[in-house]
C-alpha cells in the first residue's frame, strides 16, 4: 500500500482528485502502457469522454491485475485527452475511479489521438 508521506500544505490534497507530491519506497516497479477505449476485439467502446474513461480504466484494472496490482499500488497517472475542454468530465469520472486515501499523482495533457479514440492512459504501479 502506497502512503504519502509528504504534505504540502497549500493544496489540499485529500480534496483533489490526485496527490501533488508522493515517496515511493518499493522493490519492483510496474509500467503500463498507454491504454486506449477497446474492448477485446479491439474495436473503440464509447462515443463521449465518460463512456471512454471508464472502458480504459477497466483496461488498465486487467493489467494491473496480470502484474498482481490494484488501485491501491498505483502512484503515477499520465493523461493524454483529444480535447482539452473535455477535461473536467474526465476529472469527475477520475474521482469515482481513485477513491483510496492516497491518491496518485497525475499529468493530464492535451494530445493529438488517432481518430475515434478521446482519451489514453499509462499507469505507475509500485510493488
Amino acid at each position: 500500500m502506497l502512503e504519502n508521506k509528504i504534505t504540502n500544505p497549500d493544496k489540499k490534497d485529500n480534496e483533489s482528485a490526485y496527490s501533488s507530491v508522493l515517496e515511493i519506497d518499493c522493490n519492483k516497479l510496474v509500467v503500463i502502457c498507454g491504454q486506449v477505449a477497446e474492448d477485446e476485439n479491439e474495436d473503440i467502446v464509447g462515443n463521449t469522454i465518460e463512456e471512454q474513461t471508464k472502458q480504459v480504466f477497466k483496461n488498465c484494472f486487467e493489467n494491473l491485475a496480470k502484474a498482481n496490482c490494484t488501485l491501491e499500488n498505483v502512484f503515477k497517472v499520465n493523461v493524454y485527452i483529444k480535447n482539452i475542454e473535455d477535461w473536467s468530465r474526465f476529472n469527475d469520472v477520475f474521482k469515482t475511479i481513485f477513491t483510496n486515501k492516497t491518491k496518485p499523482v497525475r499529468t493530464t495533457v492535451q494530445a493529438g489521438l488517432l481518430d475515434g479514440y478521446l482519451i489514453e492512459v499509462e499507469l505507475w504501479a509500485a510493488k
